[in-house]
């Protein structure tokens, strides 16, 4: 497989490459370009020249590219859930529910761009503005670096991308090297529905690699998901530039029980909640706070599926369970 940088498919510039691993078995799927910071320049180059041509083009067609883009994925939805399971080690249905999230993703971002129609601020809502309207409207940012992670690549894609090209920005996909596989083919579609050369492109690279493109003061915004120590280095490297930036990082959710809580509901999400996707979710549940009055009771109510109760399921894990 191969990068897109400027529309085209291409090898690293040093024809360097790293493999992609299926997790569940260890056997190689696929060997990827590992990018150079020289690759990184030239996507940034081509980010600069697509995003002037792509925020040229009127909103309305934009969305006609962007539903375009999703008639490729239906098309084509079955390959790229085979691909994630793969790279990434879902279960198959997982997989496809996150294909499934694409259209859903870029569809409420396609419509909410459409549906946006400025801001008026009538006479007098300023002093000394007593004979003026003021209109607020929004421009696009310019070349955008969009950093994902491994867990929901499909899902982070649809946050990140979707609006950054309604809006007539660039978007430069920096996945993770675990699985970067879907989202390659992803970019592709993009391409292939219309989207400009330049306007959206996709890098394979390791993570000092990525932080070129944050580095660089030609990107104006770089929007990441991952790890709290991730973030912190990635605001250190903007603010050198003043580059704003958008860090969706690690949470501390709580999940809470009380006095009136169905137990038995209780102990079905618990273990969704914490255990869904390996546990591997922004939002899993991490810290869980039961009534008192439902303590015991929780403690020995055995889990779907198993004839251990949850406190002996708990003390076989490395997880720990506090308010019990």
């Amino acid at each position: 497989m191969h990068m897109i940088i400027n529309g085209k498919k291409v090898d690293s510039s040093d024809g360097k490459t790293f493999d992609v691993i299926d997790p569940a078995t260890g056997k190689v799927i696929d060997s990827m370009p590992k990018a150079t910071e020289a690759d990184v320049d030239a996507a940034v180059t081509a980010a600069v020249k697509g995003q002037k041509v792509w925020a040229s083009v009127p909103i309305h067609e934009r969305a006609e590219v962007l539903y375009r883009f999703l008639h490729l994925v239906d098309e084509n939805k079955e390959d790229l859930a085979q691909t994630l399971m793969l790279e990434n080690g879902k279960p198959i249905t997982e997989a496809r529910a996150e294909i499934g999230n694409i259209k859903i993703g870029f569809s409420g971002f396609i419509e909410a761009a459409k549906h946006y129609h400025g801001e008026l601020l009538t006479p007098g809502a300023e002093a000394g503005q007593e004979k003026h309207y003021q209109m607020v409207t929004r421009e696009p940012i310019g070349v955008i670096a969009c950093v994902i992670p491994f867990n929901f690549p499909c899902d982070l894609y649809d946050q990140k991308v979707a609006p950054a090209l309604m809006m007539g920005n660039a978007a430069i996909v920096l996945p993770s090297s675990d699985n970067p596989m879907t989202l390659m083919k992803l970019t592709e579609l993009l391409t292939e529905a219309g989207v400009p050369d330049g306007a959206i492109q996709c890098l394979t690279a390791p993570g000092a690699v990525k932080e070129a493109a944050t580095r660089d003061p030609r990107v104006h915004f770089v929007t990441l998901t991952g790890s709290t120590e991730i973030g912190i280095r990635t605001a250190e490297i903007c603010a050198l530039n003043l580059t704003p930036s958008a860090l969706e990082l690690g949470g501390n959710d709580a999940f809470i029980v009380l006095e009136d809580g169905d137990v038995d509901l209780a102990v079905e999400e618990m273990i969704w909640g914490r255990m869904y996707n390996t546990g591997q979710v922004c939002c899993a549940s991490k810290r869980f706070i039961i009534h008192d009055s439902l303590k015991d009771e929780l403690q020995r109510k055995p889990l779907p599926a198993s004839k251990n109760s949850i406190t002996e399921i708990l003390k076989k894990t490395t997880l720990r369970f506090p308010a019990l």
